[in-house]
């Protein structure tokens, strides 16, 4: 944890080429790109893989599951933010905390839970390498209701699931966003898609956007 400027393919040239990309797929949002630019991705893998941390693909980060590639975070993360800054955000699915630190860039403060035990532990000490300390990480089970009193302005979901779930939306305030990959119950093929789905007054507004690929929403603790 030693090496946050980074050096050789970790180094913050790589890292800016990283953002100058992002900017080419389409992201728009200066708070995310400067919050993406100034976390470490290579901190947040095995020193093994530290060499591709900024190419624009998902890695594996050991229990099945894996790191999501750049674009995908810096669009979810633009997706919560719509623009606006955020209160507070949850996420579930912590995994080895990028996307936790990303948001913690732009949020006050971010709740965040995750099933597989050893992966809190392993985000927990990349987040306090990184001295983030708006962070509030729980070993838990994200697919339910997480027996927490929570208002947030946002909820990323960063597993893949079928259907919204009911009990972490109740922790939306009005206006708020969930960002999330859903997909339909009846294909076949489980294509997944970037769904975001706004609380108004008048019930829930859906808007399914762009093609992704994430493990899927777990029940269970691990």
């Amino acid at each position: 944890m030693s090496n946050r400027a980074g050096i050789g393919m970790t180094s913050g040239r790589t890292r800016a080429r990283m953002i100058e990309r992002l900017r080419e797929q389409g992201i728009r949002d200066e708070v995310v790109l400067d919050a993406m630019h100034a976390v470490p991705r290579h901190l947040f893998v095995d020193e093994a893989l530290a060499s591709r941390a900024y190419d624009d693909s998902p890695l594996p980060i050991g229990h099945g599951q894996t790191i999501s590639q750049p674009w995908v975070v810096a669009r979810m993360t633009e997706l919560a933010r719509a623009g606006k800054g955020l209160t507070s955000v949850l996420e579930i699915g912590t995994g080895c905390g990028y996307q936790t630190a990303v948001l913690a860039r732009v949020a006050e403060k971010v709740w965040s839970v995750e099933r597989i035990g050893a992966l809190v532990a392993k985000a927990r000490r990349c987040l306090q390498s990184l001295k983030i300390n708006n962070v509030a990480l729980k070993h838990g089970d994200g697919s339910r209701d997480l027996d927490e009193t929570l208002q947030v302005d946002a909820i990323v979901i960063t597993a893949g699931t079928t259907h919204v779930p009911d009990a972490l939306f109740a922790y939306l305030r009005t206006g708020g966003r969930m960002v999330l990959p859903l997909a339909r119950s009846d294909d076949e093929r489980g294509t997944q898609r970037l769904t975001v789905v706004t609380t108004t007054p008048s019930g829930p507004k859906q808007q399914i956007l762009d093609a992704v690929r994430f493990v899927p929403l777990l029940p269970g603790l691990a």
